[in-house]
């Protein structure tokens, strides 16, 4: 009698997705030291695939906030639940994380903490305060919730002077109650443009994926709404399931098509597009600031 496990099996995966183990000497320096300061970074977290890529060059984007999700989106391979308390001590172990590794950029994000009164922005922004002003030649790039719509809880992190503002609109508008629970397009909208017209020195970035079903006439659609609530760095990579769980993938795109996304992003005159199968939130963070620069 045969056996219906192989029906349940996912596509296989095209070969320019498939990373190799992470070795060497950089990166068992970066893991030892994350462990040794009991800190979290999203490239574990979310299952990141440039894993290997980047701890090999000493890059990461540390998780801040604990390692559950209070929301339960249909892409993200983030745990969901109850969260545990804020750890007061977790800014400065940060801080001694980016001395170790002689980080020069550095990428903090949070799972999103609908628990807490201001979505957790209060630490985002006390993490930010620190390592600008102990090491201010170190750039910093947020990546964060929504906040539920919190003006305030917004204004707390971008009083900071981050270098970076990121907020993910992730997908076209049709799909979005689909894909992410509780955001909203229009509000993850909201957001970008409230952070564009903050007075500062900050640029604005967001992400989509693709492959969960989008047109093209849809992502021209979103790269105009982006660029109109005042956009400048877009990333754009492939959606990849992480558990059989997760919202299952509709389609690959091919290299060709990749190029096919940035020249459409590139007609709203964003300062930078980062474009590709593997490209992330954070994918070479801080090159894409050096180029917008």
């Amino acid at each position: 009698m045969s056996s219906r496990i192989t029906e349940l099996r996912p596509s296989p995966l095209p070969k320019e997705f498939r990373q190799k183990v992470p070795s060497g000497a950089t990166y068992f320096v970066l893991t030892e030291t994350l462990g040794r300061l009991k800190l979290n970074t999203v490239c574990e977290e979310a299952k990141c695939p440039n894993r290997t890529e980047c701890y090999a060059q000493g890059t990461l984007t540390f998780q801040i906030l604990g390692d559950i999700c209070t929301r339960r989106c249909g892409f993200c391979a983030e745990k969901t639940g109850k969260p545990l308390g804020i750890d007061a001590g977790e800014p400065s172990r940060v801080l001694e994380a980016v001395r170790s590794l002689k980080l020069t950029h550095v990428v903090i994000t949070a799972p999103a903490r609908d628990d807490l009164p201001d979505g957790g922005a209060a630490h985002f922004a006390a993490t930010v305060k620190l390592i600008k002003q102990e090491e201010p030649q170190v750039t910093v790039e947020v990546l964060t919730s929504d906040f539920e719509g919190n003006e305030n809880a917004l204004e707390t992190v971008l009083e900071r002077g981050q270098d970076v503002f990121n907020h993910n609109v992730e997908t076209v508008r049709r799909l979005t109650p689909t894909v992410r629970a509780k955001a909203t397009y229009e509000r993850s909208l909201s957001i970008l443009r409230r952070a564009r017209r903050f007075e500062g020195a900050h640029k604005v970035k967001s992400g989509l994926m693709v492959g969960l079903g989008e047109t093209f006439e849809e992502l021209e659609q979103t790269f105009e709404d982006m660029s109109a609530h005042g956009v400048q760095m877009v990333t754009v990579g492939q959606y990849l399931q992480p558990s059989q769980d997760h919202l299952p993938i509709q389609k690959f795109y091919s290299a060709e098509e990749f190029v096919q996304i940035k020249n459409l992003a590139q007609k709203f005159a964003f300062e930078n597009v980062f474009c590709g199968p593997l490209v992330r939130s954070s994918y070479h963070a801080g090159e894409m600031l050096r180029h917008a620069l």
